[in-house]
């Protein structure tokens, strides 16, 4: 019963409507099956204190602008866990909540992972009280669920500057590449002070993240790890020179 962490770097919500991020999601979803639940931290849910979405049917939030309407009509009719809602927040101290639901960070993914939305989901926030370190921490928390048939989750972006995003495409900038090498490296030997530390990581790391809630979700499946569990990657590429779309699965 034991499940992965896995991390997705989810880019545009244009990827909801498909192309081939999407279908490498599709796979990661084929070969996980169906598991009892996921625990979804997203890069755009950011609070002052710790929540997690406990409603039988989360929302399908459309937190974005300047999309066409398809884009905005898309739904994702997910089944809610108020039970894995209370077990969440029992090992975190989370406060149950329906004020939220289910983002684009989380949907735009999980529609191609589960197609059939028959997987329940609920979300964890980012506690903007909280350093790197204590997002680490307060993730070690959740290992049990792993256990319990729970996939622990993440979405965002191991490198995430809009500023310097290239809007008609291009090469991938060097110092982007070098840091989304430096994040896989550090992950492969389970160095997580170095993930923690993420600007020690490369040189120019600051473009990499310029602001943090991008990268934060990758420490809730960094702190999953194991001895002997793999490391594996998909979707392995950078977008407009800056958005990496790297995805990482542990155990």
């Amino acid at each position: 019963m034991r499940q992965p962490a896995v991390f997705f770097g989810h880019g545009s919500p244009l990827n909801a409507l498909g192309g081939p991020h999407a279908e490498g999601w599709r796979r990661v979803g084929e070969d996980l099956g169906k598991p009892a639940g996921v625990v979804m931290v997203s890069a755009h849910w950011e609070t002052q204190g710790l929540g997690v979405t406990a409603q039988e049917r989360p929302p399908t939030l459309h937190d974005f602008g300047n999309f066409g309407p398809e884009l905005h009509a898309m739904q994702y009719p997910a089944l809610g866990s108020p039970a894995l809602a209370r077990r969440v927040a029992e090992l975190t101290g989370a406060v149950q909540t329906d004020s939220w639901g289910l983002d684009h960070g989380t949907w735009s993914v999980l529609a191609h992972v589960w197609p059939e939305a028959d997987v329940p989901i609920v979300q964890l926030s980012l506690d903007r009280r909280l350093d790197a370190r204590g997002h680490f921490e307060l993730a070690r928390r959740l290992k049990p669920l792993r256990d319990e048939g729970v996939v622990i989750a993440g979405s965002g972006d191991f490198v995430h500057n809009l500023r310097t995003w290239k809007r008609d495409g291009g090469e991938a900038y060097g110092w982007a590449v070098a840091f989304n090498d430096a994040v896989k490296a550090a992950l492969m030997r389970g160095d997580h002070d170095a993930l923690i530390d993420w600007v020690g990581l490369a040189e120019d790391a600051q473009l990499s993240v310029p602001t943090d809630e991008h990268f934060l979700p990758l420490l809730y499946v960094a702190a999953q790890a194991e001895p002997g569990d793999d490391v594996s990657f998909f979707n392995d590429v950078i977008e407009g020179g800056s958005i990496s779309m790297t995805g990482v699965r542990i155990g």
